[in-house]
């Protein structure tokens, strides 16, 4: 049975790249691809998918959110990040999103094909540098880690997430439409993290979180 491949990336140019890494592949099959997180949960409901190849950087829900719900919604998918981004935040992000591997974009054929083999197997694929990185991290950490800080402020899961698209300037009509709530929840959702992280605005809410590496 070959590998059931699933693609989450907004860039056109980028996701032909991508398809292009996986298409030639005997072993692997491309069942899914998806502009954003929001539409890539929709195709998740429709195809049964082994390897998601996620993007960071989306509109709408983000790949960190949307791996989040992956691994609620289908633990048994794994999801390797393919981005830009080879910083120490969203490194972090990722795995604790629950991401199997880390990928950059630059990243040869040979070496996401055998990305998406490895982490199928159980091994947890990382480019060269993202690798290094959290070797550094492992031996240099912070001195509270972000899961302390998560549990010292109290926020939930889904409130982390309110708050990653928050960041990303979405509205209270869009966040509450890519959650699957209602506006009025969203607003609680809101209040209750006013409250926890002790601010009363948008902005001091944002930065707080930010500066204590929560998002």
């Amino acid at each position: 049975m070959p590998i059931k491949i699933a693609i989450a990336e907004d860039n056109s140019f980028a996701l032909r790249a991508c398809v292009n890494k996986v298409s030639c592949q005997p072993d692997l099959k491309l069942v899914a691809t998806a502009f954003n997180g929001k539409e890539l949960l929709e195709e998740l409901s429709r195809h049964r998918v082994d390897v998601i190849l996620m993007d960071i950087m989306m509109p709408g829900m983000d790949g960190i959110a949307c791996t989040r719900q992956v691994k609620q919604l289908h633990p048994q998918i794994k999801v390797i990040m393919l981005t830009t981004f080879d910083d120490d935040q969203n490194i972090l992000n990722a795995i604790m999103a629950g991401a199997s591997g880390y990928l950059l974009k630059d990243e040869s054929t040979e070496g996401v094909v055998n990305a998406i083999r490895d982490a199928l197997g159980g091994g947890a694929p990382m480019s060269a540098g993202v690798a290094s990185k959290v070797l550094n991290l492992l031996r240099n950490p912070a001195p509270q880690s972000a899961v302390d800080i998560l549990e010292n402020f109290g926020l939930s899961s889904r409130e982390i997430e309110l708050l990653v698209q928050l960041k990303n300037g979405l509205s209270y009509e869009h966040i509450a439409e890519n959650l699957c709530i209602s506006h009025g929840t969203v607003r609680t959702h809101i209040n209750n993290i006013y409250r926890k992280l002790q601010v009363n605005n948008k902005v001091n809410a944002l930065s707080k979180a930010t500066a204590n590496r929560l998002i």
